[in-house]
């Protein structure tokens, strides 16, 4: 892995989207042009995007570099992951059977369901009234 080394992966979930590039460094991680502590806002956010470098061993290894849109704060930072996980499979295929094991390379399916017309939500009906 030479130095000046740049991996690209995009990650979903929800209705967010990420594109991550991977580069070695030192452990920065930055969404949106600022550090994902600041962008995040929340510990659990922050310790999830992290996740993949854990399971492979890479914590401090490389720099991030993350554009999210779409979606909300949680969306995002699971998109981040999933791009992030992906990013490390490009950068070494050795990683690809730790990461698949906890299942960070799959797209988590699950989005939110249209709502329906006669119903509140998407399936939350009006409350009924006998009398």
């Amino acid at each position: 892995m030479e130095q000046t080394a740049r991996y690209y992966a995009t990650g979903h979930r929800k209705n967010a989207t990420a594109k991550v590039w991977l580069m070695p460094g030192e452990g920065k991680i930055t969404v949106n042009g600022k550090p994902a502590g600041e962008y995040f806002g929340r510990k659990t956010l922050e310790v999830l995007i992290e996740q993949p470098f854990d399971v492979v061993g890479a914590i401090g290894r490389f720099d991030v570099v993350a554009s999210a849109h779409g979606g909300g704060i949680s969306g995002q930072a699971g998109a981040v992951r999933h791009g992030i996980a992906k990013a490390l499979v490009e950068a070494n295929p050795d990683f690809r059977p730790a990461l698949r094991r906890i299942g960070l390379l799959t797209r988590d399916p699950r989005v939110k369901e249209r709502k329906k017309y006669g119903r509140k939500r998407a399936r939350r009906g009006f409350q009924f009234s006998k009398r």
